[in-house]
């Protein structure tokens, strides 16, 4: 196990992943409000490789500007004749087709609100091994930031805990070592593609893999995995935010110190980058930062994938996601479709402080 100090001085090079939201403001105070019992957390034993936020407590809100003074009355110009204008010549179908894809293409290229979040995923948990290998060369480090070695781009290591190590082909690795194949590259275990990165964490002769990736991409695999990409958008909305929110509670209050939470449909489905798809990445980026609140704290939002499900898993208390696709075919928006389900709520929305 890990002393106090020697996870401080581990935490030192990855400062970053203490304070996932730093530089952001909130539109509402963010607390977690919770409308069932939590799963319970994992009975393992393993020490908090990866760092969890540093409290529970809900970051402040961004202040508001104060008012300016109003300007004084300028004398008004006096009236001068201007030719009309003319109105712009209309587009032809394809040429308004081009600009509508130019304008998605843009929105899409926009930095996230999201993409500031990193989640701590379990994507495997005490298993005896690990088959991995990466899409770009990657850099392996250890507890200190120190660089270990490379990987090279479509090889593949078998990663297995010896003791208090880990054995990486033929290397012999600290207990705790982080893969990370830059930002445009993904890592494999076994088929399964993901992005962001990989910790490794040997423990009592059992392996962890844990994914830090941002809530973005989290959510791109969350709603893919979860829903059709042929739903109606506004239903992929509602799943979107309702996704956002859930995940938020665990990000504030994990489920275990070493990650947030898991993969499996105990928790919400994580499935890398099998499910993604353009509809799924329209709907979390048109929600971007957006998650269900009540009276200023994030909704731990439940949902199934029916009513009757909802009613007996839940006792009532969620969403649907068949019925809110009905009510999006019906002509509900995502809020309708979120305020039916969750009563009483409204979205919030999560900003960046420029500041």
């Amino acid at each position: 196990m890990m002393t106090r100090q020697q996870l401080l001085k581990w935490l030192t090079p990855y400062r970053w992943l203490l304070l996932p939201v730093l530089g952001i403001g909130l539109g509402v105070p963010l607390g977690v409000v919770l409308l069932s019992d939590r799963p319970t957390p994992s009975d393992a034993s393993i020490d908090s490789p990866i760092p969890a936020p540093s409290t529970t407590v809900a970051p402040p809100i961004a202040p508001s500007p104060a008012t300016p003074p109003s300007p004084a009355t300028a004398p008004s110009p006096s009236p001068t004749s201007s030719p009309t204008p003319t109105a712009p010549p209309a587009l032809t179908p394809e040429q308004d087709a081009m600009n509508r894809q130019n304008i998605e293409a843009f929105l899409a290229s926009r930095p996230s609100i999201d993409s500031l979040i990193d989640m701590r995923v379990a994507i495997s948990e005490g298993v005896s091994s690990l088959a991995i290998r990466t899409s770009m060369q990657a850099v392996v480090f250890d507890n200190t930031g120190k660089q270990l070695q490379t990987l090279e781009a479509g090889s593949t290591y078998t990663a297995q805990p010896v003791g208090d190590a880990i054995q990486l082909n033929s290397s012999r690795l600290p207990k705790i070592v982080i893969i990370d194949p830059s930002p445009s590259g993904l890592f494999y275990l076994g088929d399964r593609g993901y992005r962001g990165r990989l910790a490794l964490v040997a423990d009592s002769g059992n392996l962890w893999g844990i994914n830090i990736v941002n809530m973005r991409s989290y959510l791109y695999s969350v709603v893919g995995s979860e829903v059709s990409p042929n739903w109606n958008m506004e239903a992929l909305k509602a799943q979107a935010i309702a996704a956002r929110s859930y995940a938020l509670t665990y990000h504030f209050k994990p489920v275990h110190p070493a990650f947030d939470l898991g993969a499996t449909q105990r928790y919400q489905v994580y499935s890398g980058i099998a499910r993604e798809a353009d509809t799924i990445r329209q709907a979390v980026d048109a929600t971007s930062g957006e998650f269900v609140s009540h009276r200023g704290g994030v909704v731990e939002s439940l949902y199934a994938a029916s009513d009757d499900i909802v009613m007996e898993v839940f006792q009532g208390r969620g969403m649907s996601q068949l019925g809110a696709l009905n009510l999006a075919n019906q002509g509900y928006t995502y809020q309708q479709i979120l305020s039916n389900y969750y009563p009483g709520t409204e979205v919030g929305r999560i900003e960046q402080d420029m500041d």
